[in-house]
């Protein structure tokens, strides 16, 4: 820190006043996949949170994490990138098409993001990873993946102890009624 030049020293019984520069080196985004069945996570790093890249990370989704799924299910935020035309964006119909036949979206209810697992792994993420400034994003990506392999390997997995019931209880205006409860 130094001495703000806009500010005149400090007098006897007042504080000295200091101005901080915060620098930013840029920002990067981080797209975080969870199985919920098995302990399975994967971090992927990218420069922009656009469509291209969330379109991008469906396509590995699809084809590199579970080629042989027939329904992938993904649980996301309202986004306006998470969508079925972002697909669409960044990759020839056909391409889109064929990707998109084996994704099952769910969205989580707007201002409910708690209900999203994949919150509670980038919570851990922020705590056992990101708790320090990483200024450099080429420093960045092998410390995300040194987590993310350390927390495979270990097998860690979400308990998960928000059941349905809770939910509804909770959120009763984003959920219809049950032909239990009429």
């Amino acid at each position: 820190m130094q001495q703000n030049p806009g500010h005149p020293p400090a007098k006897p019984g007042r504080l000295e006043r200091y101005d901080y520069e915060y620098r930013r080196n840029g920002t990067v985004n981080l797209f975080v996949l969870v199985d919920v069945h098995r302990p399975w996570r994967k971090v992927k790093v990218t420069e922009r949170r656009a469509a291209r890249d969330y379109a991008q990370c469906m396509r590995d989704l699809v084809d590199i994490h579970y080629p042989d799924a027939e329904i992938i299910r993904v649980v996301q935020d309202n986004l306006s990138t998470h969508c079925p035309g972002a697909l669409y964006q960044a990759f020839p119909p056909a391409e889109a098409r064929r990707i998109l036949r084996r994704l099952e979206f769910h969205y989580t209810p707007k201002h409910a993001s708690w209900l999203n697992m994949v919150e509670i792994e980038i919570g851990i993420l922020r705590g056992q990873c990101l708790d320090r400034r990483i200024d450099d994003p080429k420093r960045l990506r092998p410390e995300i993946t040194a987590w993310e392999r350390q927390r495979n390997a270990a097998r860690s997995r979400i308990k998960w102890m928000f059941t349905t019931d809770k939910a509804r209880a909770k959120m009763a205006g984003a959920y219809p009624a049950t032909s239990k409860e009429t």
